[in-house]
C-alpha cells in the first residue's frame, strides 16, 4: 500500500514538473482579457436592459396600461421622473462604457484593480437606483390612487361596475395595499434577477481581483 503511494506521488510530481510554468506577464494577461470581457458584459447587458421596457412598450396592452397616469393626474410628474431616470440611466452606461475601455488599455496590475474596485462600486450604485426607482413607481401610482376623488379614482381603474359594490375608500384602501405589496415583492424579485445576472459577473471580477493581489505580494 506504501508503495503505490510512494509511486502516485512520483507520478503526480512529474506530471507537474510536466505543466507549463506561465509567467507573471501570462497570467496578469489572462486576469486582464478576463476582466475586459466582464466589464464589456455589464455594458451590454444594461443597454439591453434599458432597450426592453420600451420595447414592451409596442404591446397594445403595456401602452393601455401608461395611459393609468394620466387618469390619475401624475402624467406630468411621471414625464418629469421619467426624464431625470433617463439621464441618470444614460450616465451609467457611459460609466460601463468608460469601464471597458479603461480596462481594455491598461498594463498594470495595480491600474486594474483599482478599475475593478471602480467598476464593482458604479455597478452596485446602479442596481441600487434601479432597484428604488422601480418601487417608486409603484409607491406613486398607490399614492396618487390614495389622494385622488371617487370619480376619477373610478375612470382610471375602470371600476364603474364595481363602484356599487364596496365604497370607493375601501377599494381605493385595498388597491392601495395591493400596489404596495406587489411593488415589495416585484422589487424583489428583479433584485434576484439583478443578483443573479450582476451578482455573477461581480463574483468573477472580486475572484480576479483577488488572483491580481496575490500576483503582486
Amino acid at each position: 500500500m506504501m508503495d503505490e503511494l510512494e509511486l502516485l506521488k512520483k507520478d503526480w510530481k512529474r506530471k507537474e514538473a510536466e505543466l507549463p510554468k506561465l509567467s507573471y506577464d501570462d497570467l496578469y494577461g489572462m486576469i486582464w482579457k478576463r476582466s475586459s470581457s466582464i466589464v464589456k458584459w455589464i455594458f451590454i447587458i444594461s443597454i439591453i436592459e434599458f432597450a426592453l421596457p420600451h420595447l414592451l412598450y409596442l404591446i397594445p396592452s403595456a401602452r393601455e396600461g401608461m395611459e393609468l397616469y394620466e387618469g390619475l393626474g401624475l402624467k406630468n410628474m411621471m414625464i418629469g421622473i421619467t426624464i431625470v431616470q433617463y439621464l441618470i440611466v444614460f450616465y451609467f452606461i457611459y460609466q460601463f462604457y468608460q469601464r471597458y475601455r479603461e480596462i481594455s488599455a491598461l498594463d498594470n496590475a495595480k491600474e486594474l484593480m483599482h478599475k475593478i474596485i471602480r467598476t464593482r462600486k458604479t455597478v452596485k450604485n446602479y442596481i441600487l437606483f434601479a432597484l428604488s426607482m422601480f418601487l417608486f413607481t409603484f409607491l406613486l401610482i398607490a399614492i396618487g390612487i390614495g389622494f385622488s376623488d371617487g370619480d376619477t379614482f373610478i375612470h382610471a381603474l375602470n371600476l364603474e361596475d364595481k363602484a356599487t359594490e364596496k365604497s370607493i375608500d375601501t377599494i381605493k384602501m385595498i388597491v392601495v395595499g395591493v400596489l404596495i405589496a406587489m411593488g415589495i415583492l416585484c422589487t424583489a424579485f428583479l433584485g434576484l434577477i439583478y443578483f443573479l445576472i450582476y451578482g455573477l459577473l461581480l463574483r468573477k471580477l472580486d475572484t480576479n481581483y483577488r488572483e491580481l493581489k496575490r500576483l503582486e505580494i
